[in-house]
């Protein structure tokens, strides 16, 4: 265990967490919603640090960020448990698991080295929330950024503001936010949250320079209605503007909900929505080989980046990630490249 960071103390030795929007007042000997972080003495304490659940090499695509250096790779890890509850959640293996005090634990200088030693350019922390490793990334990061490697969440965006600032002065600067429906999505099937928070803290992050994409997973019966649809497309460019990258990804069953999954209909329909309401890059996600996974120039038509399995296997882009065909200047951090295939 470690002392928590962003708490405050309240009077009968209850604190309040302030790691993420929720704000759980936890009383002594018990935790908050997300069950990683625990009033010992009227003290709070992460169960999360450098608690981990997985660790692996995967290419940046597939978390997705199509945007942020291309064609990489990054050392991808997480923790246990979840601010969210998601009743679909494919990732419910970790995501539904309180952390335990007993769990074998990695230094941030172990997850570095690991990094380094595989040949990944950066750092990514998804598969369950990342914010729940709040700590450990604080430390994690500066260490990461003097070696070159870049910093990434997979979020679903429900943190703090503050936590937010403090992830990206230590060095985040890549963040994928999952936007799950409508307010009705949320307090239905997520356990609760404000959907409005969500893309705030988007929208801040962006505001702060660091690279934003937005996931949408369209779940059949809930958030793959035209209305949803055309509402997360109006929400994304009031926020974050139309050159911001969404994803519409088609949702498998998992967990305990067991609707079929997304028809690829719903997801070229949102596609065609998006670019009709002047969204320069979405794109279509979970649909191996579909023509929505590669990047076109929003001017001319141009394909730059093909896709399959989640790698780059053609680039076509001229010096500055200008479109070779009429100069359009296309915005992608870092350098995208064919990927590199482990075997």
């Amino acid at each position: 265990m470690r002392m928590a960071m962003l708490y405050e103390e309240l009077d009968g030795a209850r604190v309040r967490c302030k790691l993420c929007n929720r704000q759980c007042i936890v009383g002594t000997g018990k935790s908050g919603f997300c069950r990683a972080r625990v009033n010992f003495g009227g003290k709070l304490f992460t169960l999360t640090y450098g608690n981990l659940s997985a660790v692996e090499s995967r290419p940046i695509e597939i978390k997705p960020f199509f945007h942020y250096h291309p064609g990489s790779t990054s050392l991808t890890f997480s923790t246990w448990s979840c601010n969210l509850n998601c009743a679909w959640c494919q990732n419910y293996h970790l995501s539904s698991i309180a952390p335990s005090v007993t769990s074998r634990t990695l230094s941030p200088e172990q997850v570095l080295e690991m990094a380094l030693r595989r040949g990944d350019d950066g750092i990514c922390v998804s598969f369950n929330e990342p914010t729940l490793l709040f700590e450990f990334c604080v430390e994690l990061f500066p260490l990461a950024r003097r070696f070159g490697l870049y910093c990434c969440f997979v979020s679903n965006g429900y943190m703090s503001i503050e936590a937010l600032d403090a992830l990206i002065d230590a060095g985040m600067d890549g963040m994928n936010v999952d936007v799950k429906g409508q307010q009705w999505s949320y307090d239905s099937y997520c356990g609760g949250a404000d959907v409005e928070h969500i893309w705030h803290v988007a929208a801040h992050a962006k505001g702060r320079g660091v690279h934003v994409e937005i996931v949408c997973l369209l779940v059949t019966g809930v958030s793959d209605d035209n209305a949803t649809i055309e509402w997360l497309i109006k929400r994304h460019i009031e926020m974050l503007g139309e050159s911001v990258p969404i994803h519409f990804n088609r949702y498998f069953p998992a967990k305990h909900f067991r609707a079929p999954p997304t028809a690829i209909e719903r997801l070229e329909h949102a596609y065609r929505v998006a670019k009709a309401m002047g969204v320069r890059f979405p794109y279509i996600g979970n649909v191996h080989g579909h023509a929505g996974e590669n990047t076109y120039c929003p001017r001319c038509g141009e394909e730059l980046i093909r896709r399959r399995s989640f790698m780059t296997v053609k680039i076509n882009l001229a010096d500055d990630s200008k479109c070779p065909n009429c100069g359009e200047s296309i915005p992608i951090v870092g350098r995208a490249r064919v990927s590199f295939s482990r075997g």
